[in-house]
């Protein structure tokens, strides 16, 4: 569910105690630090610094060294945010009279859960990519509930229930169209990330040495000289694609944002939030494009690659709010507004 489904009861987001709304607030900063402290496990190599699960090394405290620091660390982050979100769902299913956001809540828990178990398999299993990339995607997915949560408990929207629709219907498809974009985008990076493809193409702005990249042999042997140099393991034509795809998808990206923009001035938009909004969106992608390009210039510093990875998350989650913000409160109206022609 993307925008808000009026609940038939009549009951408002008014009904929120304070106390709800800024525990869903601080669920979300918490679940977007527990997104950086993942990216740290696996920029750092950490995956199986810990090699048993859900215990470490047998006890519920091992020694804080090495790369124990960062995967356990990952996992008593992960079951503070696990508690956050039990409280956030019992305390919806109290305070909260409308079924949608008490689903919504229930939806969270069981994809915090579920997130968990993904954890403990690839720790169990020795990092097999399909479970790493489902771990890595479910957590930007959990990231995005966590944001609709909170939007619909807000005082913004119980404001919009006594407002006219916003309109703007060339802004909201196009929205959709960058946050969908940002989505496929972050599964691309997560899959770079556990193929080891991050240096596969490790020259920027080139490619292997060229602006078009020809994926032949000799592509592959300027780039597996320089990875020789650095005592890197070789990489094939395949992790060479994935890395590349990732670079164009960023491209796609970019451009889609600046024809946000433009239609943002074309429509004359003069709601403060969502102007605010589309800045923020603005900085995200700008900023994100940098540390990409960091990431490649650094060789993957991990403080640098793991930032990318949370500035991934934190830009999809503003476009989620843009679409919250401008879609109407109706989820048929919302679906008419992106289907239908006007």
């Amino acid at each position: 569910m993307i925008s808000g489904v009026p609940d038939t009861t009549g009951q408002t987001a008014s009904s929120s105690p304070k106390g709800l709304r800024r525990f869903s607030k601080l669920t979300c900063f918490s679940t977007l630090f527990l997104i950086f402290a993942g990216g740290m496990v696996t920029s750092t190599g950490s995956g199986l610094a810990v090699p048993d699960w859900p215990l470490s090394y047998g006890t519920l405290f091992p020694p804080m060294v090495g790369g124990i620091f960062y995967e356990h660390g990952h996992r008593m982050v992960a079951t503070t945010v696990g508690s956050l979100v039990l409280c956030l769902t019992i305390w919806l299913g109290i305070k909260e009279k409308r079924r949608w956001v008490r689903r919504l809540g229930i939806a969270a828990l069981a994809a915090v859960v579920f997130q968990g178990i993904l954890g403990g398999l690839t720790v169990l299993f020795f990092l097999p990519t399909p479970v790493s990339v489902a771990h890595a995607v479910l957590a930007q997915t959990f990231f995005v509930i966590t944001i609709i949560i909170a939007y619909s408990l807000s005082l913004e929207r119980q404001r919009r229930e006594f407002k006219p629709a916003i309109g703007h219907r060339g802004l909201i498809k196009i929205t959709v169209v960058l946050g969908a974009l940002i989505y496929i985008q972050l599964i691309l990076g997560a899959l770079m990330r556990h193929t080891a493809s991050g240096l596969a193409i490790p020259d920027f702005p080139r490619m292997g040495g060229y602006w078009v990249p020809p994926f032949n042999d000799t592509m592959l042997t300027y780039i597996n000289d320089w990875r020789f140099e650095r005592d890197l393991p070789m990489v094939n034509i395949s992790q060479v694609v994935i890395h590349c795809v990732h670079r164009v998808g960023a491209l796609f990206i970019a451009v889609t944002a600046v024809l946000l923009d433009a239609v943002a001035l074309r429509e004359r938009i003069t709601d403060k939030a969502i102007v605010r909004t589309i800045w923020m969106l603005n900085a995200l992608v700008v900023g994100q494009l940098c540390l990409g390009v960091l990431t490649v210039l650094s060789e993957k510093s991990p403080h640098i690659t793991s930032t990318h990875v949370m500035t991934g998350a934190a830009t999809l989650g503003v476009v989620v709010l843009l679409i919250l913000r401008l879609a109407p409160l109706s989820w048929n109206k919302f679906k008419s507004t992106i289907f239908l022609k006007p």
